[in-house]
């Protein structure tokens, strides 16, 4: 008969609720320890509120999209990944559907679904106590063994394992403020910059009115150092802010811009409105419309290539007489059109902070705990899941699923 243990689990975030479902049906006694209220409010807002559970994509391409050093993942994948997920989320009575991009929800279309049937599976389970409002302090470290955790309140609460399943600092208001970080760091773990990621990004275009939060859908994004070396490129939806761009593929851009802008230094936006299109075929398609409506003003004009919302932008960058006939538009004017077209050239100049970021990219490194387990190497006893170890994703369902898969590693594993 295997030995059970009493474990106490810090945080009762997706990573948090799956360690200790895994564990307490192993057997073992679990104690969750949430600071909020109510725990999983981070999980009951993902996904606008409709819970991107996971991706159907399979585990080659998967890793893809996971960063910093996706081969740590391949050990706990092996052990549980998307389809044992979406097995146990419709075992515990919640129907899902598939969606466009192989993305997994519920198909109520409801985040909170997700959350309770956790919990209520959680709460039922003798073995499980659940305590919220109960902030942890530090952790306890004896002879270099986990022991426990001290609260805030001054109570020592003592158990053979202790995990912590914090989150990051994303959304703060959910709980969210890097105590996971404090507490790595004070059992000798080595941290990397945390930083907001999957994140609008911030521009030095002035924005026009018209144009904020206007969707422009199929358009190309490509990110480049000023050295011209390209970091990404990313086809999809984007949305122009007040002073920025955000959107499915500003998300997933700013996993790689995230690091250098917050460094300082600044990144080069090529934005290509009109990707389906070769430039020498676009070329000729508009020497063909400027001597087909020769008469016609160019502000008005624009309106043939450009969605009513773009023009403003469309002047501002131009350069070109809004009242010129087209009959009167130049072959170095033209250029510069269709320069806009396919290659608009902005400065991307910071990202924006954590409250509104989805994830948070660094934390504990990846070295320094093993990647089967999750158990620390630093300290014994002590495991680390989730969004507090320098892991995070491409948005897409990807970001969840690392942390009920670190979670289940932890809790299959104690």
């Amino acid at each position: 008969m295997e030995d059970k243990s009493r474990i106490i689990v810090v945080g009762g975030g997706a990573a948090g609720m799956m360690t200790a479902l895994i564990a307490a049906r192993r057997g073992h006694q679990v104690m969750l320890l949430e600071k909020m209220q109510q725990p999983g409010l981070k999980l009951r807002i993902t996904g606008k509120g409709r819970c991107n559970l996971t991706n159907t994509a399979p585990m080659k391409e998967f890793l893809t999209h996971v960063g910093q050093d996706p081969r740590f993942m391949r050990n706990s994948f092996s052990q549980f990944f998307n389809t044992q997920l979406m097995e146990l989320i419709e075992e515990l009575g919640v129907p899902l559907i598939v969606e466009r991009g192989n993305r997994v929800y519920p198909k109520s279309g409801k985040s909170l679904d997700i959350f309770l049937a956790l919990i209520t599976e959680l709460e039922r389970m003798p073995n499980v106590e659940i305590r919220k409002g109960c902030r942890v302090a530090e952790l306890i470290i004896e002879e270099g063994k986990a022991c426990g955790v001290r609260l805030a309140d001054g109570t020592s609460l003592r158990a053979d394992k202790t995990v912590i399943a914090t989150g990051g600092m994303s959304y703060p208001l959910t709980g969210s403020t890097g105590d996971g970080y404090k507490m790595a760091e004070s059992a000798g773990h080595t941290l990397s910059p945390r930083r907001p990621a999957l994140v609008s990004l911030k521009t030095d275009l002035k924005i026009p009115q018209e144009l904020v939060n206007f969707a422009l859908k199929n358009v190309k994004l490509t990110i480049s150092r000023k050295d011209g070396k390209r970091l990404s490129e990313h086809f999809g939806e984007m949305t122009f802010t007040p002073d920025g761009i955000d959107g499915p593929i500003v998300l997933s851009a700013s996993r790689v811009a995230t690091g250098p802008l917050h460094d300082g230094e600044q990144l080069t936006a090529h934005l290509d409105l009109k990707p389906a299109i070769e430039e020498a075929t676009l070329d000729k398609r508009l020497i063909s419309d400027l001597n087909s409506n020769g008469t016609r003003l160019f502000n008005d004009a624009l309106r043939l290539w450009l969605p009513a919302e773009l023009v403003p932008l469309a002047l501002q960058n131009l350069h070109i007489e809004y009242y010129k006939r087209l009959n009167q538009i130049t072959g170095a004017e033209r250029k510069r059109l269709l320069q806009f077209l396919k290659d608009f050239t902005f400065t991307l100049t910071g990202t924006g902070n954590f409250e509104e970021a989805i994830v948070t990219q660094g934390g504990v490194s990846l070295k320094e705990v093993n990647p089967k387990t999750m158990e620390s190497k630093m300290v014994s006893g002590l495991y680390l899941v989730g969004e507090v170890l320098d892991l995070d994703a491409d948005t897409g369902g990807y970001n969840l699923q690392l942390a009920f898969t670190t979670g289940f590693a932890a809790g299959n594993n104690i």
